[in-house]
Order: C-alpha cells, then structure tokens, then sequence
C-alpha cells in the first residue's frame, strides 16, 4: 500500500482498485459451488459463538438493556452490508470484546446519572457513534491507515499473540465461573447447592476439553489412515461444527438425573420478546438528552475511534498479508471510511457496532487457501493423469498441467501471474528426471508421483470472492430467529470453542514458534533443521533469537497486563502502535541489522523457507510423508511454516544413487539461502546437532546448539 497521506487519494486508489475486481469477486464465489460451504461453515462459527458470548456478557453488565439479539444483529447487519460495499472481503465484520468493555463502562457511567439514566443510555451511546464516525471519516479521509505499512511481523504477531491469550483468559475464566453461583441467580435453587455446583464444573470440564480435543483432531481429519477420502475430508472440513453438536447432545445425556440447570446453557432473550426491540427506536430519543452530555460524549468516542481505526487495520493486515500471495489491491483507507458509517448506523438503531475482528478475519484468508488448494489440486491431478495415460513426457505433461492452471485463472488488471508453483514443479522435476537420463521418457511413478507430490509443489493461493463472507453474515443473523435453539448449547461448549480459537490461530506465528524453540532442549535443537524452517533459524545466533523472543515475551505480558485495569484497559492498542517507534529506532540499536532483517523483515517480508536436505533421512521422509495435508495447520510455504520433511521429489525415486541428492537444489530456493554459512550449517550434520568441516574433517555446533552437550 503506498503511503500518502493526500486527503481522499487513498480512498479514490482503493475504490479505483476493487472496482476492477468487483464483478469477479462474485463469481469467483459462485464457481466454487457447494465447496464454499466449508470455510463458510467454518468461520460462521468462529463469528458467531463469541459474538452470543459477549452479548450474554452485555446482558450482565447492562442489566438487559443489550443483549445477545442486539450483537448478533450487528454482526449480521454490518457482515452484510460489508460483503457487498466493502473494499476487502476477506476481512470479517463482529461486535470484539473491547466494544463490549467500552459498552460497560458507559453503561457505568450513564446509570448513577439522573439526566441519562437506564431510559437514555441508549441515546446517549448514540451521540458516542455519532462522535466516533466523524472521528473515523476524517482519519480515512486524511490516509490515516498509511501508516499501517510501518507495521512489521513483531507488532503483528504480538498482536495476534495477545488476542489468542484473551480467547484463551475467557475460557479459563468461564470454566472457573461454572464451579461458582451466577449473579443475579436465586442462591437457594437446588441447582446452586455446593454438591451440585461441583458436580456442573465437573461437567464443565468434560464437554470444554472433550470439543476442544476432537474439533483439533477433525482439522488433521485428511491425513487419518481410515475412512475413504470423502469422509476425511468431510470431517475435516465440517468437523467443528459437528463437534459443537455432539457434544451440545452429550450434554442431555444426564437429563431427567440432575437438576435442570446442570449443565448450564446460553441465556437470552427471544427476539419477540417484550422489549427485546426497544432499541430499534433509540432515535427518537437523541435529541432529549442533555447537551453536555452530547459535548461529553466525545470522550469515550475518542477512545473507541482510536481502537476501531488499530483493530480494523491490523485485522485487515492479517488477512491479506504478502504470503497469502494475494492478486487482488487492498482496500485499508475505504474500508475504514465504509466502518464509520456502519458505526452511525448502529448508533442511530441502538446496536453495538462491529469492526474488522481477530483472528477470525485471517482464518477466514486461511480456510480459502485451502478451498483454492483443492480446487486447483483435483484439476491438475485429473490433467496429470490425462497426459500419463497418453505416454506424454515430462514438458508435454508439465505444459498440459500450466494450460489447465491458466484456464481456472480469472486475468485482472492488478492481478499477478501465480505460476511459481508450477514452475518449480516443472524445474524440479526435469532437474531429478535429468539426473536418471530419462528426460524424454513417458512419465512414470517413479519419475512424477502426482497424487504425493502435487500438494507440495503448488503455489499457496486464496479463493478470493465475497460469497462466503456474505453466506457468514447472512447465518449469523439467521442465529436470531433460531435464539430458542441456541439456548439449548451448553455454556462450556462456548468455552471449549474459545480456546480451540486460541490454539488455532498459533501455528504460523513465528512468535509462538520462537517461544517453543526456547523451551526446546539443546540437544535437541537440531532436529529443528530436519524440517522446513525459516531462515533466521540459520541465519541468526540462538542467544539473538533468545533475546528478541525475551523482549517480545515482556512487551506481551505487559499489554496483558493493561487489560485488566478497568476502563484503560481497552486502550492496550495503543501499546502496540508503540512498537512501530521502538522498532524504528530502538531495537537497530541492540540487535544487528541483518539479524533484525531476518528476525522483523518490514512488511512481512523475508527470506524464502529452507528445506533441511539430509541424504541419510530418506526412510524417514518416506515414512512420514502426507500426501492429503493440505494447509491445516499452515498459513503458509513462503513463512516455512510447513511442519513436513523435504519434498518426495527429492526422496521418492528410487531410482536416484544417494550420492546425486547432495547436489541437486529446489529452485524455490534463494541464492542467500545457500550461503557458505548455511551450507556449512547442514553439510554432514551429526546426531548432536554439530556439523562437519568439508575442509578439514573437524566437528562444530551449530548456532542452535552453542554450548549444549548430549542429554
């Protein structure tokens, strides 16, 4: 995104840019067919259950003026709207938890107030909206959202890092509170004796851990050894649903032999109820509230502002970050001008309003990837086998695979042609063919094993369309109308589903990685390299890696910490934007340059991942190859976040003496990533982690091992 900050140029590139792709973003949704239902399914559930967590919350801390009716329907509302006039997509619209705080200490602050009361609560958070959409029209107008390119990977992924250990607060917190009476509950009902309280967290505990473990275990449902391939992947695609629905059902087991409120369920009002509704009015009730606190309602506008333009940028940002490889132009500066009307929106109607939320907005990009992925994969895999069973060779194969890869390919003014992929299929495969003289040969098994292979070799790419964002939208509000369904999910479901959110948005943050490399023995450090990893693993001393992951480690518990002071707490964002002066100008001063290049490329940007190749652990590549994981638990090749040994193209022919391996080099692979340093990094690794001298024959640790000896 180009910096400027001209007023109203970043809105006219952005609406410039979407509008070429517009017409495509809806039928690149529509082609997809019924597939689009799976990362739809997947990311409604991610949207919807913590929106009806917090609208129990508000329901709490409002005394019922707002409720779960009124966050779904925003959710809805917004979602919808967002999906035909938003500039991105792919970023997911809901009420977070900092609204929900602001709402509660406004709430606080209105009761104790004769002139506001209960009755103009509503009307005067109406005034806050309209304060705040005049706030967030300006900071789009004026290119605010520029400054989201000085954004590295460490305010990022602390970023993301920070919301998976709120996700994951909740339902701990959640857990604790189904041992303890509600507020506001008669103490003397049968269902609150301490028997009984022991024997519902118990419960609790049971249904919280038993979703979590099998909806972790559907994700990684394609590389189970049983059950046919439609039905792994039917798990792995709906899996999640389906757990919140055996496990909503095991929760009736006991029905009839405990008290009726074990376990305890949602609770909310039905849509129809007497004064679920009142809110829809609260404009008419604006003009009777007093002028100073229309003045005074500047005050936690700011606040909000502030919030909504980080919270909707950086969720923004993570949706489309370079290695999602995506073709289509952002849309940071229109978006956030599209969020200041739908804050007014609400406000006028007496809803909370919904900004851009995480992590559900990149594990909506992420769940596409995986739609594209498949899709491209069934059409290259029926073409392979087309031209195999005709005796093609190796370039007529590899030309008939690129002729099919570009007729699923929509051209667009600002899209880039995605044949990397493909590329290396070709140059790889040629490379190894070469090695064994038979070039010009039909191909074979032994030369090209589609169904092993292709998973690795082709480009990550995102089915971008607006369908599935809309389809979310549309079910989320569709909750509204089925309330007295809802009610019957046990309340520790909720808190299972909170910390499978957390554990899933984990793998491919290179913070998270860091910390589990710092609890990794030394010993055992080199079994890092036996994967594909990035390049500062290799690049940069373990004690620099040790004290970047420290300071991050301090920055986090620190924006942890600001959470739990009551009313400034929401405030944590602006913690993080810190980060883009300390970045600037602090940390060059206490880390090197280029190790700080590798660790915090700016803009996402880095090294390509390098494969560990060791002749040695063939058998073992062969054996723990997974030819139908596809991107589970991956957000990308390009972060070498791939959890795989090297590619089967390099370890599934046979026919290859051991002694060729050693000289034959992925073309994915950058010049620098074989640097003499890196080189003599892998060259003749030992068991210990050490590495042998090709020049002398002496044994040396590696930058991973320094100063471990065998455990």
């Amino acid at each position: 995104m180009e910096e400027s900050f001209v007023p109203l140029r970043g809105i006219k590139n952005d609406l410039h840019g979407r509008l070429q792709c517009y017409k495509q973003d809806w039928t690149g949704g529509f082609r997809a067919g019924i597939r689009i239902l799976a990362p739809t399914t997947y990311i409604f559930f991610a949207s919807a259950i913590p929106v009806i967590s917090f609208g129990e919350q508000l329901e709490r801390n409002t005394d019922g003026v707002l409720t779960a009716v009124q966050t779904l329907a925003s959710t809805a509302l917004c979602g919808i709207i967002h999906s035909f006039l938003g500039g991105q997509p792919l970023l997911i619209l809901g009420v977070a938890e900092p609204t929900v705080l602001m709402y509660t200490f406004m709430f606080n602050f209105a009761k104790d107030r004769p002139d506001l009361g209960r009755r103009l609560f509503l009307a005067w958070t109406g005034w806050v909206c309209v304060w705040t959409a005049i706030l967030l029209f300006l900071l789009a107008i004026l290119g605010a959202c520029s400054i989201i390119n000085r954004f590295t990977r460490i305010a990022g992924e602390l970023f993301g890092l920070l919301i998976a250990m709120l996700f994951m607060q909740q339902a701990i917190k959640g857990l604790v509170d189904e041992f303890r009476i509600p507020e506001r509950e008669n103490r003397k009902a049968l269902e609150f004796v301490s028997s009984w309280r022991f024997a519902n967290g118990m419960f609790a505990i049971v249904l919280s851990f038993g979703l979590l473990l099998t909806a972790l275990r559907s994700r990684k449902a394609r590389s189970w050894r049983y059950g046919t391939g439609w039905l792994r992947g039917f798990i792995a695609d709906y899996g999640v649903p389906l757990m919140v629905l055996v496990w909503t059902g095991v929760s009736y087991i006991p029905y009839g032999s405990v008290p009726k409120g074990i376990p305890r369920r949602l609770f909310s009002p039905n849509p129809w109820s007497p004064g679920a509704y009142d809110n829809w009015t609260v404009i008419r009730d604006m003009p009777n509230v007093p002028l100073l606190y229309i003045i005074g309602a500047f005050i936690p506008a700011t606040m909000i502002a502030v919030l909504y333009y980080f919270d909707h940028s950086v969720a923004s940002q993570l949706a489309q970050q370079k290695e999602f490889n995506l073709r289509k132009p952002p849309s940071f500066h229109y978006d956030l001008l599209l969020l200041g009307f739908l804050t007014l929106l609400c406000g006028l109607i007496g809803i909370p309003p919904a900004n851009g939320v995480i992590p559900q907005s990149p594990m909506h990009t992420k769940s596409l990837a995986t739609l594209k992925h498949q899709l491209l994969r069934n059409r290259l895999v029926a073409t392979a086998r087309q031209s195999m069973s005709q005796n093609a060779s190796l370039s007529q194969l590899y030309g008939s695979m690129q002729e099919a890869y570009q007729q699923m390919q929509t051209p667009l003014i600002y899209q880039q042609p995605s044949v990397k992929g493909l590329n290396e299929l070709k140059d790889s495969t040629v490379q190894m063919a070469s090695s064994m003289g038979n070039i010009d040969a039909p191909v074979d098994e032994t030369v090209f094993d589609i169904e092993k292979e292709i998973d690795d070799l082709l480009p990550i790419e995102v089915k971008e369309q607006r369908l599935s964002n809309l389809l979310q939208a549309t079910m989320v509000g569709g909750c509204v109308a089925a309330m007295p369904l809802l009610k019957k999910i046990p309340t520790s479901v909720l808190w299972g589903y909170f910390a499978f959110m957390a554990i899933e948005s984990l793998p491919g943050n290179q913070f998270w990685e860091r910390i589990l490399l710092l609890f990794t023995a030394p010993s055992r450090r080199y079994k890092v390299l036996e994967e594909y990893h990035t390049t500062f693993v290799e690049t940069v001393p373990f004690k620099t890696i040790a004290m970047f992951t420290l300071f991050q480690t301090m920055y986090l518990l620190v924006c942890f910490g600001i959470t739990w002071i009551p009313i400034a707490g929401v405030l944590f964002p602006l913690m993080i934007m810190l980060l883009v002066p300390v970045r600037q100008y602090i940390l060059p001063k206490l880390f090197k340059g280029a190790h700080l290049t590798d660790l915090d490329a700016a803009e996402y940007e880095e090294s390509p991942a390098i494969p560990f190749i060791a002749a040695q652990d063939i058998d073992v590549a062969l054996a723990r190859t997974q030819s139908a994981e596809i991107l589970d638990d991956i957000v990308t090749r390009s972060r070498g976040e791939i959890k795989r040994l090297n590619s089967p193209k390099i370890t599934s022919s046979g026919g290859t003496p051991v002694a060729e391996l050693k000289g034959i080099r992925s073309p994915c692979i950058s010049e620098r990533a074989y640097s003499p340093r890196i080189t003599e990094l892998r060259h003749d690794r030992s068991p210990l982690g050490g590495r042998g001298s090709p020049r002398t024959g002496e044994t040396r640790s590696s930058k991973l091992g320094e100063g471990s000896t065998p455990k």
